[in-house]
């Protein structure tokens, strides 16, 4: 796994062993950051200068893929001790990442030094995780008026009943990408 583009284009990023963690896909995240970049919603000024917020983080590899493509910081929530100690290895190897790792749950967030233009959440397959996420994330001040939420699910997953708007839904593969606009 690779960052795909930008200033830190082939870094190597690490990810713990096991089936805990479930790095976003290379395909996936190049799919992603297409939209984010070409789609009539959105385009490159969204990256650029954007704060972002990369919530079950994991490696960061969402995170630090905006960072990578001009994003001005990232903060990252992760709860998992292995994910965790990647996660820090990936931040340390991108020099000059202005980055926040906070060890927590996304259920229930700090309240945040800069609320997010643009936001990641990539909860577990399956796991009923991402609407009640969503929920305490808003609540918690997480997201910035207009901003846009890209959060990946499993393809059997059920859509969230939220207050966000759908502006894309895409699959690849196992992987299914839904982003909002708040």
């Amino acid at each position: 796994m690779r960052i795909i583009s930008g200033k830190w284009k082939g870094k190597r990023l690490a990810a713990p062993t096991g089936e805990a963690t479930r790095p976003t896909s290379d395909r996936a995240r190049q799919a992603l950051f297409d939209m984010l970049w070409h789609a009539p919603w959105a385009g490159r000024d969204l990256v650029d200068g954007a704060h972002v917020l990369d919530a079950f983080a994991g490696t960061g590899a969402l995170g630090l893929e905006a960072l990578s493509r001009g994003a001005a910081r990232a903060a990252f929530i992760e709860r998992d001790r292995a994910a965790l100690a990647a996660l820090r290895a990936n931040i340390a190897n991108c020099p000059g990442a202005e980055a926040q790792v906070i060890a927590g749950d996304a259920m229930h967030p700090p309240r945040p030094l800069h609320p997010s233009t643009l936001a990641f959440l990539d909860p577990p397959y399956g796991a009923g995780l991402l609407q009640p996420a969503l929920e305490a994330l808003d609540a918690a001040g997480w997201f910035a008026a207009g901003a846009l939420v890209c959060t990946e699910l499993g393809a059997r997953d059920p859509l969230p009943e939220t207050r966000f708007e759908v502006v894309a839904d895409r699959s690849h593969g196992k992987a299914r990408l839904l982003v909002l606009r708040g």
